[in-house]
């Protein structure tokens, strides 16, 4: 199947999320309920529902997103490059909007493969419940039900490592380094973001973080093409 795909056809993606609201405290006493309900399922004996809100940005529904960042490769002769671009804000429908926008300009173009790590499971359908819960459109992209599997253009780089094992997960950063690819993980991980994003206030350093994880990503699937990595010095990032 990767042999027929070209990797410019595809469209890499990170999304960086956070609970709903900064702490427990904050949230409407019915998303508090419902959040005491959905931890239950979780928390051991000695936590209580405000003690593991730090997880609710997991979930489409207690959470949100605050950044995506995607990366489409082209050629300049016969050199692979790199482009990068993120929609990040605090305002989560005017960046999902943005988005929408890119996503179905880019894929009138050409036929389109969207590829994250996890993406089927995580990236793809948090984005999908985020923007009706937002009242915006699906792009056709993401628009999949009642498409038959093969009619849906996801890729997934954990799920292409699974080989068929369902039960065996991955993460991003031990496939980089079997594959001798720089990590993307120098500065926070996905615990950290929504910390950085209410106590710092720091949207740039979580931008950079999500914009690592796509270059992951895309040097994984080219690893997984038999191709050749992207120079650093090739990798763009746009304005």
């Amino acid at each position: 199947m990767l042999s027929e795909i070209n990797i410019q056809d595809v469209l890499f993606l990170d999304i960086e999320t956070v609970p709903a609201a900064r702490a427990f405290e904050d949230l409407d006493p019915k998303m508090q309920a419902f959040w005491e309900k959905k931890s239950s399922f979780f928390r051991t004996a000695e936590q209580d529902a405000a003690g593991v809100y730090q997880r609710a940005g997991i979930y489409a529904e207690f959470g949100r997103i605050v950044c995506i960042s995607v990366g489409i490769v082209n050629f300049q002769q016969t050199k692979a490059c790199l482009r990068l671009k993120s929609y990040a804000s605090g305002d989560e429908a005017g960046l999902l909007n943005s988005f929408n926008e890119m996503l179905n300009h880019f894929c009138a173009r050409r036929k389109v493969y969207l590829c994250a790590h996890n993406g089927k499971e995580f990236d793809f359908p948090y984005m999908a419940r985020r923007m009706l819960i937002n009242g915006i459109k699906l792009p056709d992209a993401l628009d999949i039900a009642g498409r038959k599997p093969w009619e849906v253009n996801h890729l997934d780089t954990m799920e292409l490592w699974k080989f068929g094992d369902y039960k065996h997960y991955t993460s991003l950063d031990l496939l980089t380094a079997l594959f001798d690819i720089p990590s993307p993980k120098d500065d926070i991980d996905g615990s950290q973001v929504a910390a950085v994003f209410y106590e710092e206030n720091n949207l740039p350093r979580i931008v950079t973080y999500c914009q690592q994880d796509v270059v992951a990503v895309t040097q994984l699937l080219l690893r997984y093409m038999g191709m050749e990595l992207i120079r650093e010095e090739d990798i763009e990032i746009a304005g």
